[in-house]
C-alpha cells in the first residue's frame, strides 16, 4: 500500500495500470499487486483523480492529412508549445519533436526566439545525432508553416524538403490533426509548465527529467504499457544536408534569388521566399502562356508566363 501512494504522490496524474507497470519492474511477481487492488487502495487514501467530462465533436470533417505509420521514423510531428514564463519572468517557447509511432520525445528544448535560423540549428543537431524521418508532420505557424506561401512552404520546410523529408500539413484550426502531440503537450503542461521554475535554465533540466520520465519510466497505454524507448530506433537515413536536384530532361533549371523571384521568358515569376538559393525545375509547353514549377518532388504549380 506505501508503494502504490508513494508512486502516486510522485506521479500524481497516473492511474492505476501505469502504476501497476512501473511497480512490477521492481518487485517478484507473487509480491505484484492487481490492477484493481491498487485502484482500491488509491480510492481508499482519497487519492482517485476526477476526470472531466468532455464533450466531443462527432461530426467526420474531410481532407485530413494522411499520416499512416508503420515504423519509427516514418512520422515525426513537430510543434511549439504556447509559451510560459519562468519566475523570473523569462518566456519559455518550447520546440517538441516527436516520433509518432513510438511516442518518443526526440527534442523538447525551450527556446528564446521561433526564427528559423536558431530552429534550423536545433533540427540539424537531431538530424546530425538521430538521422532523418520519411516525413514531418506541423501545423501552418512560423517558422514550421504559412497559410501565405505557395504550398504554405516557409524557410525551414523548404529545407526539409531539399534534405529528402516529406512535409505533411495539418488543416488550419485543426489541432485534432495532431492529436498525439497535442496530448503530449498536455501532460507537459500539468508536469513542466504548471509546477515552474525560478530560471529558463532551472525549467530546461526540469523538461530534461521530464522528457526522460516520458520516454523510459512512464508506460503508455497506446503502446500496450511499454515505454517509447522500448520502441525507438534512430533513423538509417543519414543526414548530409541539402540534395542535388535531378529533374527531368524537358525541365529547366532556374536559381531562386534573393527575393524568391526567378527569371523566364523575360519575366519575373514569384516562387516564394522559403526557396530563396535552390534551384527549381521549370516545365514549358504545357500552353502557350503557362509553364510548371517544382521543387525537388515537390509540385509548386502553374505559373502564368505572357506570351
Amino acid at each position: 500500500m506505501l508503494k502504490v501512494l508513494e508512486l502516486r504522490r510522485a506521479h500524481p496524474r497516473w492511474g492505476p495500470r501505469k502504476l501497476r507497470v512501473v511497480m512490477a519492474r521492481s518487485l517478484d511477481a507473487d509480491e505484484i499487486p492487481s490492477e484493481r487492488t491498487v485502484a482500491r487502495i488509491l480510492e481508499r487514501a482519497g487519492a482517485v483523480r476526477t476526470r472531466r467530462r468532455i464533450q466531443r465533436c462527432t461530426t467526420e470533417v474531410p481532407e485530413a492529412p494522411n499520416t499512416t505509420v508503420n515504423a519509427a521514423n516514418d512520422v515525426w510531428t513537430v510543434d511549439f508549445k504556447g509559451w510560459w514564463n519562468a519566475r523570473d519572468g523569462a518566456k519559455c517557447e518550447p520546440l517538441t519533436i516527436r516520433d509518432a509511432f513510438s511516442c518518443y520525445v526526440l527534442k523538447a528544448k525551450l527556446m528564446t526566439t521561433m526564427g528559423a535560423v536558431p530552429v534550423r540549428g536545433e533540427f540539424e543537431e537531431l538530424f546530425t545525432r538521430r538521422g532523418i524521418p520519411l516525413a514531418i508532420q506541423v501545423d501552418n505557424g512560423p517558422p514550421l508553416g504559412s497559410t501565405h506561401a505557395r504550398c504554405r512552404m516557409t524557410t525551414l520546410s523548404a529545407w526539409w524538403v531539399a534534405t529528402g523529408i516529406r512535409v505533411i500539413r495539418s488543416r488550419p484550426a485543426h489541432p485534432q490533426d495532431n492529436g498525439g502531440h497535442e496530448r503530449m503537450h498536455l501532460d507537459m503542461r500539468y508536469e513542466v509548465e504548471d509546477v515552474g521554475a525560478d530560471t529558463v535554465e532551472h525549467q530546461q533540466a526540469g523538461m530534461n527529467a521530464w522528457t526522460h520520465e516520458f520516454n523510459h519510466v512512464r508506460p503508455h497505454e497506446a503502446l500496450d504499457m511499454k515505454t517509447p524507448g522500448e520502441l525507438y530506433v534512430s533513423s538509417k537515413r543519414r543526414y548530409s544536408g541539402p540534395r542535388k536536384t535531378n529533374y527531368p530532361m524537358q525541365m529547366c533549371t532556374r536559381k531562386v534569388a534573393s527575393r524568391g523571384r526567378v527569371r523566364y521568358r523575360g519575366h519575373l515569376l514569384k516562387i516564394g521566399q522559403g526557396y530563396r538559393g535552390y534551384e527549381i525545375g521549370i516545365e514549358d509547353g504545357i500552353n502557350p502562356s503557362s509553364v510548371r514549377v517544382q521543387s525537388y518532388e515537390l509540385a509548386l504549380g502553374i505559373f502564368p508566363v505572357p506570351v
